[in-house]
């Protein structure tokens, strides 16, 4: 009987571990994420589930043209957002006829995206992104609440990266 209770033990030991690993990992390294609206059309779809990739940015540095997850927090409700680093701390952004402008050089933006209309970080009462935050845009620019809007988004507001397209299978893969 001795024997039963401690193989039972045993058992379920396994599956509270295996359980506890899984619940860290959601918690801590990667989690599912929904795209919620149109704001990244048509590089996301409203209704893609994505991988968020909590521990990435902690490792690598945030580079140009990563997609990121940010916190949010608009009359007390808090969101989460999916949008795209175009500003990196110091830079000075504008747009100018549809053109990207970081520091006065001209910057291809390589991934689809719809009209942007003359844009400069002066708007935000700054010529440059301040130092520890970032400058985001949504591919969807004539719909996106982003940076245009909301402001600089602070480093520590930045959840992690997300590339991976799980859901709808027929999308599955990384976005860039």
């Amino acid at each position: 009987m001795k024997d039963k209770v401690i193989d039972f033990i045993k058992e379920i030991s396994i599956y509270v571990i295996i359980i506890l690993i899984i619940i860290l990992l959601k918690i801590y390294v990667i989690s599912p994420i929904r795209v919620n609206g149109t704001s990244m059309d048509p590089t996301l779809e409203n209704g893609d589930i994505m991988i968020l990739n909590k521990i990435g940015y902690r490792i690598t540095k945030i580079k140009r043209f990563d997609i990121v997850v940010i916190k949010y927090t608009e009359q007390g409700k808090k969101d989460l957002l999916i949008k795209r680093i175009i500003g990196l701390p110091g830079d000075e952004i504008k747009y100018v006829n549809n053109t990207l402008y970081v520091n006065g050089k001209i910057v291809e933006e390589n991934f689809d995206k719809s009209y942007t209309y003359d844009f400069s970080l002066n708007e935000l009462g700054s010529n440059k992104v301040p130092k520890d935050s970032y400058f985001v845009l949504g591919d969807n620019r004539e719909v996106s609440k982003d940076s245009r809007s909301i402001g600089f988004i602070d480093r520590k507001d930045i959840v992690g990266k997300s590339s991976l397209t799980l859901f709808p299978f027929n999308r599955f893969g990384t976005k860039k």
